[in-house]
């Protein structure tokens, strides 16, 4: 459309230098007076009557047709404001609008939900992009003021079933975790169904966020929704202490296999699959069974972009005092949006992760602890055994964990970290195909 209006403007423009080219041309191409002598050329000089009228009426006429082709260009002119105007709007129009990503704080009794609150919002670059919405269980009326103070600057939600759940004697004793799964399916459901979001961020209640989390959930929303084999995004490093990060790659990400949660994010089609079978307690390790991750990756970063400063809680401030509390956050703003992300595809980052961690120098554990390595690495620690995985973890000082046959962090066996200033790779044989359940 745009095209066809430049092209009228363009012929009008023709058409009015052609028409005056061609009165010019007619005016210089008058047939010349004929050869007199002296006598005759004195009076045939002499314009007659119908010369003059000729005249008159020619210069009228072409007056008349400069004021039409003016008044024409007036009109093209015209036009052509309200057609750039136009263009312009639908310029504007065709610009998608950024999606709106929804966080969504889980809280329950805890009054210490005033750290992440003041976190989010301190770091928050748009209230409309990112609306912030907070799910309270438990009923506590401490908490529930707390939340309440911020007035509109977030949606404060309230789970209406604070009744105990039925289980059996012997899991009386997790009573909170039903609790928590419970309250998660409802608080998703508010967001996605009732609210109709198509993605969001979830957090606890006891995280603070570093200052570039929105920058990196923003950024790599197209890479979930474009990756198929991806179905979360996590701002965590289980293995993300301070002393087993490289500090200076804060802007580097792994594709994972074990799902960290944690603060994390998902698409509204993962939940629809999800819901329907949603467990009734341990929700987090039920979404580490292979029936639920389906061979699915998550994203997560070098340099954890959330931590946790809930000692007190359900799980009794398991894995805390060991690790949580040494996980470094990241304070280095990185503008992810502004990065290629693509090599985070699978096809891609498998090529190139598998043929770096196997490139690498095969090292053993007393080389490794005893500081024997040489050269910058990275190192290739390999373990044969859910034994001998878990013998190295802990002796070096990662989470030797594994939930599912998948540890902490790990993608395709491998789990990569930091130590005493050098990339070590944890791995498996060369040649690994599937995790082994067993490895529990």
């Amino acid at each position: 459309m745009i095209r066809k209006r430049g092209s009228v403007i363009l012929c009008g423009a023709f058409l009015f230098v052609t028409w005056n080219a061609i009165l010019v041309l007619l005016l210089w191409g008058r047939p010349p007076t004929v050869q007199l002598d002296q006598g005759a050329r004195e009076v045939a000089e002499l314009p007659t009557s119908d010369m003059v009228r000729d005249l008159l009426r020619m210069t009228d006429a072409f007056e008349e047709e400069l004021e039409r082709q003016k008044n024409i260009l007036l009109l093209i002119q015209s036009h052509q404001s309200l057609w750039d105007s136009s263009s312009r709007n639908q310029e504007n129009a065709a610009a998608p609008a950024p999606p709106v990503i929804p966080v969504l704080v889980m809280a329950c009794n805890r009054v210490t939900v005033r750290r992440c609150l003041d976190k989010l919002l301190q770091h928050r670059p748009s209230a409309e992009r990112f609306p912030i919405i907070v799910s309270q269980d438990c009923g506590h009326a401490d908490t529930a003021e707390v939340i309440r103070s911020y007035g509109d600057q977030v949606t404060h939600l309230k789970q209406p079933d604070l009744s105990d759940v039925p289980v059996r004697p012997e899991h009386k004793k997790f009573q909170g975790y039903y609790k928590i799964s419970r309250h998660y399916r409802w608080a998703l459901n508010q967001v996605f169904k009732t609210l109709s979001h198509s993605s969001a961020v979830i957090v606890e209640d006891d995280l603070e966020v570093a200052p570039d989390f929105f920058e990196y959930f923003g950024a790599l929303l197209p890479v979930l929704k474009s990756d198929p084999n991806l179905w979360c995004v996590s701002a965590w490093n289980d293995n993300g202490r301070d002393g087993y990060v490289d500090p200076g790659r804060a802007e580097l990400l792994y594709r994972t296999d074990f799902f960290p949660g944690l603060g994390w994010m998902l698409l509204r089609e993962v939940w629809e699959e999800l819901e329907p079978k949603w467990p009734a307690s341990f929700w987090d390790d039920w979404m580490r069974q292979p029936e639920q991750r389906r061979d699915r990756a998550c994203v997560r970063p070098e340099i954890s972009r959330t931590l946790t400063f809930g000692r007190q809680g359900v799980s009794l401030g398991q894995f805390y005092d060991k690790y949580l509390r040494y996980i470094k956050l990241n304070t280095q703003f990185v503008p992810f949006t502004t990065l290629d992300l693509n090599y985070l595809k699978e096809e891609t980052y498998r090529e190139n992760f598998e043929r770096e961690v196997y490139n690498a120098s095969v090292v053993t554990y007393e080389d490794v602890k005893q500081g024997r390595l040489t050269g910058a690495g990275p190192f290739r620690l390999q373990y044969s055994s859910k034994s001998g995985f878990k013998a190295l973890a802990k002796n070096l000082g990662v989470m030797d964990d594994l939930k599912s046959g998948v540890p902490r962090t790990g993608y395709r066996g491998v789990v990569s970290f930091f130590f005493r200033g050098r990339r070590i790779y944890l791995a498996p044989p060369p040649g690994w195909t599937r995790y082994d359940p067993s490895w529990s």
